[in-house]
């Protein structure tokens, strides 16, 4: 990978952001599977692997283990694929696995036992392989990518209270259950869930208001040739701690922040495995980066327009997605033939865009009137719809891609096809149009990379006081 640039981090780890290769595509579940059978095999003396359960589709869930420096009793876990079209961080946790195993004095350094778990999400995975080696078009990506429904992703399926005993419920994810017993078994210190974004910039995710470790991870972007995020979050109850960087999701503050503004909030299906982990009173840490770079997004001057009136626009344009979507469902009820996880999907994100609308409707007209909107506002609120068009529109048509390759021949299926067909096409045009406009480029994966194997870095040296040259 090109060196990075100098932007004040210490020269060990600029050297270790050196270290991460260039890579051209992204790696699918069997080809994660044998990287980390090949790892296990060259560095036998201080990594070990161990099966930690099987997935719904009953693929297995590996774990390497990387003993840590001589003095090493404290445990890090970092893992990959939390949401399964986020796969960067599967080439990440491999590259950390292989790094901390290569050198001893790095390990002696960050002074951590280290559980990586490279592929949380198997079989999520799988159903993404269409587009992991390109061409690297939203277009493309967003016909054939898959996303799970809030109820099903794993790193939003554990136990709302992090008081609870330890779920045993044969509904929860057994994703999910393994990764209950690795954080209940080793109580990490660090807890690194590795996400990435569509497009915009890069921020954070953190579990503790630390200036000298928000700081740190601030720099890191800048190294790679990206900015910090300087957007609206993606939650209304997103908690901002500096810039590019957020408070740890917690579902119990969205039901909160609904409640505050008089709103009867949906019942939570599950919470993050942050909050999970902070139990242990562990630090946390997400991070997010995106396949996309649009520098607007890290453009803080302010604009003409209200931020009142560019979230009342976004309320409406999310309101008429919810009706697409609806109205599509509507038009099929009655009519499919299989339970697939796309049609589950499908449902969830149409209900779900219908109640984003409501929220940013509130929250445009909880706004003073003189708040104006900073440019990364304004365009972080159009790529969101963007984003939500497309993937959204993009998972229904692959439900109903299953249904007819499956045999249904429908007339309801078949012309709810070509209909959701033609709108995902010319919002795909819009798209592409606006980011060719823009200037939105595609960030380089050994950068996406590079980011968040620096930002994990970056943490573990910060507990450890070894950040320093």
């Amino acid at each position: 990978m090109t060196p990075p640039a100098e932007p004040g981090l210490p020269a060990w780890l600029v050297e270790e952001l050196r270290s991460v290769p260039d890579f051209a595509t992204f790696a699918g579940t069997d080809e994660l599977a044998a990287d980390a059978i090949r790892l296990t095999s060259r560095y036998a003396g201080v990594m070990s692997s161990r099966v930690i359960g099987l997935s719904a589709g009953k693929e297995p869930l590996i774990c390497l283990t990387i003993t840590g420096g001589s003095a090493a009793r404290r445990h890090a876990l970092v893992y990959g694929l939390p949401h399964p079209n986020e796969p960067v961080g599967g080439l990440t946790s491999l590259h950390l696995a292989e790094r901390l195993a290569a050198d001893s004095s790095l390990r002696e350094r960050l002074g951590l036992v280290w559980h990586i778990v490279p592929n949380i999400d198997p079989d999520g995975l799988r159903l993404n392989s269409g587009w992991l080696h390109g061409p690297f078009t939203r277009e493309h990506y967003s016909r054939t990518l898959f996303r799970p429904a809030f109820n099903e992703q794993i790193d939003w399926s554990f136990p709302l209270s992090n008081e609870s005993a330890p779920d045993t419920d044969d509904e929860r994810p057994p994703e999910t259950r393994a990764l209950m017993q690795l954080i209940d078994t080793h109580r990490p210190v660090l807890l690194s869930s590795l996400h990435n974004a569509e497009q915009g910039e890069v921020y954070y995710y953190v579990g503790r208001d630390d200036r000298e470790l928000l700081a740190a991870l601030q720099r890191i972007p800048a190294a790679l040739g990206m900015s910090l995020y300087r957007g609206t979050p993606e939650s209304g109850w997103a908690h901002r701690l500096a810039d590019g960087v957020y408070r740890s999701l917690d579902i119990r503050d969205s039901i909160a922040y609904e409640r505050a503004a008089g709103a009867v909030p949906p019942t939570p299906t599950g919470n993050s495995g942050s909050a999970y982990a902070a139990r242990h009173g562990g630090l946390s840490l997400t991070i997010e980066v995106p396949y996309w770079r649009d520098p607007r997004t890290s453009n803080a001057e302010p604009t003409p327009v209200r931020l009142a009136d560019a979230l009342l626009k976004h309320s409406r344009l999310l309101a008429d997605l919810g009706e697409v979507l609806t109205s599509t469902l509507r038009s099929i009820d009655g009519d499919t033939r299989i339970d697939s996880p796309f049609l589950r999907a499908g449902r969830h994100f149409a209900a779900s865009a219908t109640m984003d609308a409501a929220d940013s409707l509130r929250r445009g007209r909880e706004l003073p009137d003189d708040r104006r909107a900073t440019v990364a506002e304004l365009v972080s609120i159009e790529d969101k719809v963007f984003l939500f068009r497309l993937r959204n529109t993009g998972l229904l048509l692959r439900a109903l891609d299953q249904e007819i390759i499956h045999g249904n021949r429908s007339e309801a299926v078949r012309s709810a096809h070509d209909r959701l067909t033609d709108v995902h096409a010319k919002w795909s045009d819009e798209v592409t149009g606006a980011a060719a406009a823009a200037g939105v480029t595609r960030n380089a994966i050994g950068a996406m990379v590079a980011v968040q194997y620096g930002s994990v870095l970056a943490a573990a040296a910060h507990l450890r006081g070894s950040a320093g040259d």
